[in-house]
Order: C-alpha cells, then sequence, then structure tokens
C-alpha cells in the first residue's frame, strides 16, 4: 500500500482532530473521567476489529492518547486516514473533544562516529529493541526512543547528546517563546519547519521538530 506524506496528510479532509508527529497520526480526546474513556475505547476497538486496522491506544484518568500507522507499510496510509475519521465520528458522538495539540514524541539523540561501536551500549543499558531503521525503540511500553546520528568528525566542543521534541506546528512558537524567555538561546533556525535548534544558558542542545517541511 502506498505511503503518505505529512503534507498529503495535511490535504485530507477531516482529520482535524489530528496532527502528524513523528511518522504518525496522533490525538488526544478530553475525557471527564476513566469510565468514558473506557467507553471510547471500547467503541474504537470495535470499529478497528471490523476494519482489521488497529491503532495503539493509552487510557489516562482525563483523555485517551490514539497513535496511528501502518505498521506493515511503514508509515503512513489511506488506511489510517479513514480510521482517524471514524474513531473522530466515535469521539464526537461521545460527546469527547479532541486535543491533538497536546501530543508529542521525546526521543534522545546520540551523535557517533562509529554507530555500530556504540549502538549495543545503549541497547543494553535502556533495554530497547533495535527496529528496521537502526534506532532503539521501547516496543513494550512505548516510554521512549534513541536515534543515532553520524558524525563525520569529533565534536569535543559541545555535547554529543540532545533532545528531540516532536510537536504539532501550531504549538512551536509558544515553545520557542517560552525557552528563550527562560534562558534559552536560539542556535539555528535554518531548517525550520522541520526543526529549531535550541540549547539551555549552558549550552546543552534541544530541538524542536514538526512533521513540516520534511518531504
Amino acid at each position: 500500500m502506498e505511503t503518505l506524506t505529512a503534507a498529503q496528510i495535511a490535504g485530507q479532509a477531516g482529520l482535524e482532530d489530528w496532527r502528524v508527529v513523528r511518522g504518525a497520526l496522533r490525538t488526544s480526546f478530553a475525557t471527564p473521567d476513566m469510565s468514558a474513556g473506557a467507553e471510547l475505547v471500547r467503541r474504537v476497538v470495535e470499529a478497528a476489529n471490523e476494519a482489521n486496522h488497529h491503532p495503539d491506544l493509552g487510557v489516562r484518568y482525563s483523555r485517551v492518547l490514539v497513535d496511528l500507522v501502518t505498521h506493515d507499510a511503514g508509515g503512513l496510509t489511506l488506511k489510517d486516514v479513514e480510521m482517524a475519521r471514524t474513531i473522530s465520528d466515535i469521539a464526537a458522538g461521545l460527546g469527547l473533544r479532541a486535543e491533538p495539540e497536546v501530543r508529542q514524541v521525546l526521543e534522545v539523540c546520540v551523535d557517533a562516529l562509529d554507530i555500530d561501536a556504540v549502538r549495543p551500549f545503549w541497547e543494553a543499558v535502556t533495554g530497547f529493541d533495535v527496529d528496521e531503521a537502526g534506532n532503539l525503540v521501547d516496543t513494550t511500553t512505548g516510554s521512549g526512543s534513541l536515534w543515532f546520528q553520524q558524525m563525520d568528525a569529533p565534536r569535543p566542543q559541545r555535547n554529543r547528546l540532545h533532545v528531540d521534541i516532536d510537536v504539532p506546528l501550531e504549538v512551536v512558537e509558544g515553545r520557542l517563546a517560552a525557552a528563550l524567555d527562560a534562558g534559552g538561546v536560539l542556535v539555528s533556525a535554518s531548517s525550520a519547519p522541520a526543526f529549531w535548534v535550541l540549547a539551555d544558558p549552558e549550552g546543552n542542545e534541544a530541538c524542536l521538530s514538526t512533521s513540516a517541511g520534511r518531504d
């Protein structure tokens, strides 16, 4: 099945409740209590079984988190678009409000000269699994991931670990302002809107990333 880019997803109707964040369609539905969340999950599971296309679901007391991606295609497809619309209809029927702006993904990036040499250490200390791209992913609980960035020369003048925070595009402006107000520095915006590089007052770096500008 043909995969879709983030730009192609953005051009689809009926996805107002959803955002592409780190390669998946993601949203959250606010719930007044866990019982309401459980009912949403029950109905979504019924629809997913009928369509034979299953989202990842996370239930909290005040929200239900939903992630969609077509794993056997290695990306987003029309199956995800159709299921997202179905889930939005289910949530609307229950009177639940979507809050896609709260979704984000946190990753740690390890800069390495020899990725194959350093990956086994991080695999051992995290207990994560190696995916097809060579990244480390917590496939059991989804608690986090690490990816490895190829260096072409040693960089003793800066840290070689940085944090990536993937967020919806509409969130970035506020995050940037808050980070700068908190004493941060904008290191580079040359790759925006794909990502902005920031640093804390001691030079530790973080990237605010979006799905925009990556196609």
